[in-house]
């Protein structure tokens, strides 16, 4: 499996100034972002983890990314020492 490069700490603490959701991501796929991170288990790491998110959500990969930075400056999310990020709230929590 390919491993897909982390989440910086500095792009997380970049973004938690300013929280803004992304700007080409609307609420309810914000919504379908959590369910569908929820299914596969709530840890997006390999691209086996995005593409069903993606499919679930409607969203491409440059959007979950985004969305995925969005949640960890919330603090809804954690980056992972490995790389890759899990969601901690709602079905996560």
């Amino acid at each position: 499996m390919k491993k897909l490069i982390g989440f910086s700490v500095v792009s997380a603490l970049a973004l938690a100034g300013c929280a803004m959701p992304p700007s080409d991501v609307s609420e309810a796929q914000l919504a379908l972002y959590d369910e569908a991170v929820a299914s596969i288990g709530c840890e997006l790491r390999f691209e086996s983890d995005y593409l069903p998110v993606e499919f679930q959500a409607g969203l491409n990969r440059e959007q979950a990314i985004a969305i995925s930075q969005y949640k960890i400056a919330l603090g809804e999310a954690e980056s992972l020492p490995d790389g890759g990020v899990k969601l901690t709230t709602g079905a996560c929590a």
